[in-house]
């Protein structure tokens, strides 16, 4: 029998939309798995999308969403526990866990139950690659075993702290820890391409004209710093080098659609590679109408009873 319901899939596929639904449909509630969804005061440029929650005038409660401050730097360790409170407590109150993101790690830390330790600053290491190019750093990232989250080292500040996990890790083994033997259906939403860039390049411009740079401005005007900014990637990074004067607009507007493209493409790689190593997803297609992928992962999730 199942005990948590998984939507995977990359930006722009519609997973948020499935999840809700399937929660709404199941007596459920969402348990997010995005990196930056966790951070209050970034909505827009993380695509929170609130609005999808309330579905004809009810309210799909969901966690693990604006839990700590912009400027913080949240990390797995800390989402594996604050998962296994928000897992048990739903559990205990008879309610199905729908846990939905694009993050693959964030996904994969719970799932498969790893020991993740709280892992320190290393400055000598930090010193030693300072002076080394994203493209560098990446090459270095890739000769590790594969742990940390490579579908968002999009900045060099990012990529060395995934080096700086990689490294404490090579002493520090990872050891199975007192954490549930999950049993979950995973769902993946797959878009062709095609429709996948468009609706990336469509959302882009909405966002920007509902106000997008102005909320990076508040974070900004609030105190948070800009490397802050910069270290969560995509639009925080590209919209702060718009506003501190590194990037005009047209630029940053088409560097971070090509950077979200890119995204969309790691995070289908990593989902991948989640098969590869044994996870069973069943894909469904994103122009299937929203009621008939309902009505199949239903039948799914029953039909394991």
């Amino acid at each position: 029998m199942y005990d948590l319901l998984t939507v995977i899939g990359p930006t722009a596929s519609g997973k948020t939309r499935l999840a809700v639904h399937l929660a709404l449909a199941l007596d459920g509630e969402v348990i997010s798995a995005d990196s930056r969804q966790v951070y209050r005061g970034m909505d827009i440029g993380t695509g929170k999308d609130l609005e999808e929650y309330v579905v004809e005038g009810r309210r799909v409660p969901c966690h693990l969403v604006d839990i700590v401050e912009a400027g913080y730097k949240y990390n797995v360790f800390e989402y594996q526990a604050d998962f296994k409170r928000v897992w048990e407590d739903c559990r205990q109150r008879g309610v199905v866990p729908v846990l939905c993101g694009g993050s693959g790690l964030y996904v994969e830390a719970v799932l498969k139950g790893y020991k993740l330790l709280p892992v320190p600053a290393n400055e000598a290491l930090r010193a030693s690659l300072a002076g080394l190019s994203l493209p560098e750093l990446a090459e270095r990232l890739a000769t590790y075993k594969k742990l940390h989250n490579t579908t968002e080292i999009d900045t060099p500040k990012r990529a060395i702290r995934a080096i700086e996990i990689e490294e404490y890790y090579r002493t520090h083994p990872l050891e199975v820890k007192d954490f549930p033997v999950l049993h979950p259906l995973i769902v993946g939403v797959d878009v062709s391409r095609e429709v996948r860039r468009e609706r990336i390049t469509r959302r882009l411009h909405e966002r920007l004209a509902h106000g997008m740079v102005e909320e990076v401005k508040r974070l900004l005007d609030a105190g948070v710093k800009p490397d802050d900014l910069l270290y969560y990637g995509l639009e925080y990074k590209y919209l702060t080098l718009y506003l501190i004067g590194k990037l005009s607009y047209d630029d940053m507007v088409a560097q971070l659609n090509v950077a979200i493209h890119q995204f969309a493409k790691r995070q289908m790689t990593w989902f991948r590679k989640m098969e590869r190593e044994g996870f069973d997803i069943r894909w469904l297609d994103a122009a299937m109408p929203l009621a008939e992928q309902v009505e199949t992962v239903k039948s799914w999730w029953e039909g394991a009873g």
